[in-house]
């Protein structure tokens, strides 16, 4: 209670991605008096575009805008229209000083697409979603939009029940909402979502991190909630219906005055099929999440800001039944909650410098139920952590040097209970107990330094940077981690070469941490092997480049090599479904990616994707909880492919503007399959899984077989006079209905089929 009271007392924010700054436009005519005209500011290579009014003094602020370059374009009756160039690339508000001339003595400016389509000063291949590609989404499954629109990205791999592995990593993933990190597992069965509605952009990072980044560095994924506010009353009313009688509904209202912005959305969503069910007939896989939230952002001065953001999500969700459980009654039901406040308060001081103090307070709880029919294990779980998390930075711009240094805290303290009884003893030698209770909570203390550069001097970006991580929770752990990144651009022939290095300090998951490092675990068997989970190290490599060919097309190509040690995986305790985070000596990762982007090309628009990778994982294991044979895991020697070795992965996705009003679209993935290990023989995978399944799966090779899918979407767009407007989208998903195996007999995520052909439509009202 009384790190929520701090947190109220210091809730003063402007909230903002650590790569993004403010930019300001000054409109006045030739005799200097300004002019309230109509600001248009836009970029292929960030995804953004925002329209704003400029105020009667002549001035429109747009804030929370990505690093980059940007077209503007300012309108107004009776005056020639304006275009120019402006670069984004410090925190510190940037002016663009604007004259318009009388209609009659008109300056002919042109100010082609191709000036804003490729970044000359981006070090790593950055890729950002912005507001259409967030209006245009194909209708997901409740939980699942933001994973969905990451997973169309190249790097990214969407596992069964929406988790994202970025890069052949296992739970490394990082959200930043608003500025703020969030290293816990995100995905649909662990925690409640961020609604999609509710987000403005999101930028997508899978290397050259800055030194601020740290604990989670597998993918990073800045989301922006807090958009530029239209004067006045205004909001949306959104909602969805479509196969396995799944809903939704979202609801959004916000006020905006001269130096004030209020906000509230609320959600609702309830669905038959929450997360992918383990054989076709789809079992007990019924779900619901609600969210509410609210905003307040006000400017204090022209220099100081404050603000806060209050969130509460909920999900509750049945476990899907395999054949057997389904048979004997089996009913689990699962829970997850979580309630945040975030605030921060900004300062620009005269030098010019930027001081930034930001926070959080929040709690996150998860439940397991089972009822007395469970096979073979009735299990039941309460687990969950409180955190107050700081971070205080300053941040400044000198000549060709913008740079940053500050420090962060997380405080925390980590909670579980986890108990199960034995249904059915065939299932389990007689050395396993017939009933286990565990209970245990510790605090978690993690911290950490750093200071960044950006260095910008003719043809080159250098950017440079030092952290310092310290972590205490189970264990003990420390470590510098240096990070560096260099772009050179030959505009000549609109083309960047960059290469970037990133030394990794990743935390373990905490999920069931405790439980991992419990004495109580060794009297579940004869043969226990219990290990501390360490951090893991890595050296993260990235090399590539950038091109745009005729002023439409965007080309990425990029190579990467990740060495870790410890490196994270997952297991499952017994057959509880609870998994719980062990690590392995070494693994190496590499691979490929390419995109190619057509942002607006006369009707079409689009992306196409190919991703290539290889990893592989060192025995023996490092840390963790081992019962039984795998307890040799310890003194064995040999490589194994990582669990996300998915070699080959295709995306793409196409867009026709039939009119003004009207768009239709398709998309395709495919994945060449995922490696998985069954210890019985094909027939015995037959009688458990059924023909079908095993159908999908190469016993000779031990992977999945291919997956493939074609989406196709269409969308119609109402504007009424006023300020009404109205938009409707249908979708078909796996249009070929064909049966896809995500995961099989894996030891955590076990069997996972995608989901067959469904329809879904989604309206969306704005006024």
């Amino acid at each position: 209670m009384t790190a929520l009271v701090i947190g109220v007392a210091l809730a003063l924010a402007q909230f903002s991605q650590p790569n993004t700054g403010e930019l300001r436009v000054a409109v006045k005519d030739a005799s200097g008096l300004p002019v309230a005209g109509i600001v248009e500011v836009v970029s292929d290579a960030t995804q953004f575009r925002e329209i704003l009014n400029a105020s009667t003094d002549g001035v429109a602020v747009v804030r929370r805008i990505p690093f980059g370059t940007y077209r503007v374009a300012v309108t107004r009756d009776g005056f020639a229209p304006f275009g120019g160039i402006v670069d984004v690339r410090s925190v510190l508000p940037t002016d663009c000083r604007v004259t318009l001339n009388l209609a009659p003595v008109q300056t002919q400016v042109t100010v082609s697409a191709d000036d804003t389509l490729l970044d000359v000063h981006e070090i790593t291949a950055t890729h950002r979603i912005g507001a259409d590609a967030l209006q245009h989404r194909a209708t997901a499954l409740p939980g699942r939009a933001l994973p969905e629109l990451v997973n169309t990205e190249p790097g990214w791999l969407l596992e069964a029940n929406g988790i994202l592995h970025p890069r052949g990593s296992e739970y490394q993933t990082q959200y930043v909402i608003d500025g703020l990190p969030l290293t816990d597992n995100r995905s649909p069965a662990f925690a409640p979502e961020i609604d999609a509605d509710d987000v403005h952009g999101m930028n997508v990072l899978t290397g050259g991190y800055p030194a601020e980044y740290g604990r989670k560095l597998g993918g990073v994924i800045e989301v922006v909630t807090s958009g530029e506010a239209r004067r006045g009353l205004h909001g949306s009313i959104a909602g969805s219906f479509g196969r396995f009688s799944t809903k939704g509904g979202d609801a959004i209202g916000e006020y905006a005055g001269e130096k004030g912005t209020i906000s509230f959305a609320a959600g609702v969503a309830d669905t038959d099929r929450y997360l992918d069910a383990p054989v076709e007939e789809n079992f007990t896989n019924h779900g619901t999440t609600s969210h509410l939230s609210a905003h307040v952002e006000r400017d204090l001065s022209a220099v100081d800001r404050l603000g806060v953001i209050v969130r509460h999500g909920r999900a509750s969700f049945q476990v899907p039944n395999e054949l057997e459980q389904e048979e004997a009654g089996q009913r689990q039901d699962r829970d997850s909650r979580e309630t945040m406040a975030q605030f921060s308060y900004q300062h620009i001081s005269a030098a010019p410098m930027l001081a930034d103090l930001r926070g959080m307070v929040r709690g996150l709880s998860a439940g397991l139920w089972s009822n007395a029919a469970s096979t073979p294990i009735a299990a039941e779980q309460d687990r969950g952590f409180r955190e107050v998390y700081l971070k205080a930075a300053v941040s400044g711009h000198s000549g060709v040097h913008e740079w940053k240094a500050g420090g962060d805290a997380s405080i925390g303290r980590v909670r579980e209970r986890f108990a199960y009884r034995i249904t059915d003893e065939d299932r389990f030698d007689d050395h396993t107990p017939a009933a286990f209770s565990f209970a245990d909570r510790r605090p978690d203390r993690e911290y950490a330094l750093f200071a960044q550069d950006q260095i910008r001097r003719g043809r080159w970006t250098i950017n440079v940077g030092l952290r310092w991580d310290g972590y205490h929770l189970v264990v003990d752990d420390h470590a510098l981690s240096p990070r560096v990144g260099a772009a050179w651009a030959w505009p000549e022939r609109n083309l960047v070469l960059r290469a970037s290095y990133d030394r990794a300090f990743q935390t373990p998951a905490s999920e069931n941490l405790l439980l991992a490092n419990s004495a109580a675990v060794e009297t579940l068997s004869d043969q226990v092997l219990r290990l501390p989970v360490r951090p893991s190290r890595g050296h993260f490599f990235e090399g590539g480049a950038s091109k745009s060919l005729a002023g439409a097309v965007r080309l990425d190509a990029s190579y990467f090599e990740r060495r870790m040690d410890n490196f994270a995986d997952d297991d499952l305790l017994l057959n509880t479904g609870v998994s719980f985070p062990i690590a392995f000596a070494h693994a190496a990762i590499r691979g490929a990616e390419l995109k190619m982007t057509v942002p607006h090309w006369r009707m079409l628009s689009g992306f196409a994707s190919y991703a290539w990778l290889r990893g592989t994982g060192d025995l023996p294991i490092t840390g963790g909880l081992f019962l039984g044979d795998e307890t040799a895991l310890q003194e064995s020697t040999g490589q194994f492919p990582v669990s996300q070795d998915q070699r080959h992965t295709i995306r793409g996705r196409v867009s026709w503007q039939l009119s003004p009003a009207v768009w239709i679209a398709a998309a395709t993935g495919y994945g060449s399959g995922l490696p998985f290990e069954f210890e019985g023989d094909e027939d015995e995978a037959v009688a458990e899984f059924g023909q079908r399944i095993v159908d999908r799966v190469d016993f000779a090779t031990g992977r999945v077989r291919p997956m493939f899918s074609i989406d196709v979407s269409a969308g119609v767009a109402i504007a009424s006079a006023g300020r009404t407007r109205f938009r409707i989208q249908a979708d078909v998903r796996n249009l070929t209905n064909r049966l896809n195996v995500i995961n099989f007999a894996g030891l955590f995520s076990g069997t996972a089929l995608g989901a067959p052909r469904s329809v879904a439509v989604r309206f969306r009202a704005e006024f």
